[in-house]
C-alpha cells in the first residue's frame, strides 16, 4: 500500500518536507535571536544611561565619532554660541512642543548642536529664549545624529526658516554657515526656564517595532514549518484512501458522481 513512497512524485514531495522544515525552523531560531539580541541592547543601554549620569563628563574630543559605546555619555564642550534653530513637533511626558537647538562654536573649528531646552506649543521664534553671549561651557548627554523617518522624527518637509526636521550634520549643513559635528548634545538642566530634553535611546537598541516585528517573523516561520508538516500528513492520507480504493476496485473519487447525483458504482443506464 505504501509502495507509492517510491514513486518520482513522492521523492520529490519527500525531498521538499525535508528541505522546507529545518529553513524554517533554522529562520523562526535566526528571527529570535534577533529579537533576544534587541533585549540585550536596550537592558545593556539602559545600564549604560544609568552608569554615564554617575560618571565625570569627558571632553568631547574623546568620545567621537558617536557610536553604541559612547552615546549617552556624559560631555563637556567650551565654544560660543552661534545660530540658533527650532526643532517642531517633538514631545515631552506626553505634550506636543518644539527643541531649541542652538550651535556651539567650538575651538576645532566645527560646531556642536547643542538642545538647549524644550517648550510646549507650536514652534515660534519669539518664545525661544536667546542664548548666552560669550564663551560658555556646556555639559550634557552626547547623542547619535538623527534619521527622519526613525525614533519619531518627523520627515516633513517645507519648514518655515529657522527650522529641522533632524538634529544632523546633513540636516544642518544647509542652514548654518559652518561645518557641524555629526553629533548633537543635549543639557543636563534646561537653560533660561526651558525643559531639560531626555536623552534619547541609541538607534537600534530600543524595544522598538523592529524588535517586535522580529518577534512576528518568528511565529510565522514556525508556522510555516508546522504547515509543512500537515501538508505532507494530507497528501500522505489522500494518497492511502486512493491506493486502497485501487486495490478494491472502486473508481476514484473525481467528485464527477457526487455532482451528478449518482452513487460511486451505480449504474446510469434505465430500463425501457
Amino acid at each position: 500500500m505504501y509502495r507509492f513512497l517510491l514513486t518520482p512524485r513522492w521523492w520529490g514531495i519527500n525531498v521538499f518536507v525535508l528541505l522546507a522544515i529545518p529553513f524554517c525552523v533554522f529562520m523562526g531560531s535566526w528571527q529570535l535571536g534577533r529579537f533576544e539580541d534587541r533585549v540585550d541592547s536596550h537592558r545593556g543601554a539602559s545600564e549604560q544611561a544609568a552608569q554615564s549620569r554617575r560618571e565625570a563628563p569627558r571632553p568631547l574630543a574623546e568620545l567621537l565619532p558617536v557610536n553604541k559605546a559612547t552615546a549617552g555619555r556624559q560631555t563637556t564642550a567650551t565654544g560660543t554660541y552661534g545660530a540658533q534653530l527650532l526643532v517642531p513637533g517633538r514631545e515631552l511626558d506626553g505634550k506636543r512642543g518644539f527643541y531649541v537647538l542652538t550651535l556651539l562654536r567650538t575651538g576645532d573649528g566645527k560646531a556642536l548642536p547643542v538642545v538647549r531646552g524644550w517648550l510646549p506649543g507650536a514652534a515660534d521664534r519669539a518664545k525661544a529664549p536667546a542664548p548666552p553671549a560669550g564663551q560658555v561651557t556646556v555639559t550634557g548627554a552626547l547623542q547619535a545624529s538623527e534619521n527622519p523617518g526613525e525614533n519619531g522624527v518627523s520627515a516633513a518637509g517645507g519648514l518655515p526658516a529657522g527650522q529641522t526636521a533632524a538634529i544632523s550634520a546633513a540636516s544642518l549643513v544647509n542652514l548654518v554657515p559652518y561645518d557641524v559635528h555629526d553629533a548633537w548634545v543635549t543639557l543636563n538642566e534646561g537653560d533660561s526656564g526651558m525643559r531639560a530634553v531626555p536623552a534619547a535611546a541609541t538607534p537600534d537598541t530600543g524595544l522598538d517595532l523592529k524588535a517586535f516585528q522580529n518577534l512576528g517573523y518568528t511565529g510565522e516561520w514556525f508556522v510555516f514549518a508546522g504547515f509543512v508538516v500537515f501538508m505532507w500528513f494530507r497528501l500522505l492520507r489522500r494518497e492511502i484512501e486512493s491506493a486502497r480504493d485501487a486495490e478494491l476496485g472502486l473508481p476514484p473519487d473525481d467528485g464527477e458522481h457526487a455532482a451528478s447525483g449518482t452513487p460511486s458504482g451505480a449504474s446510469t443506464t434505465t430500463g425501457v
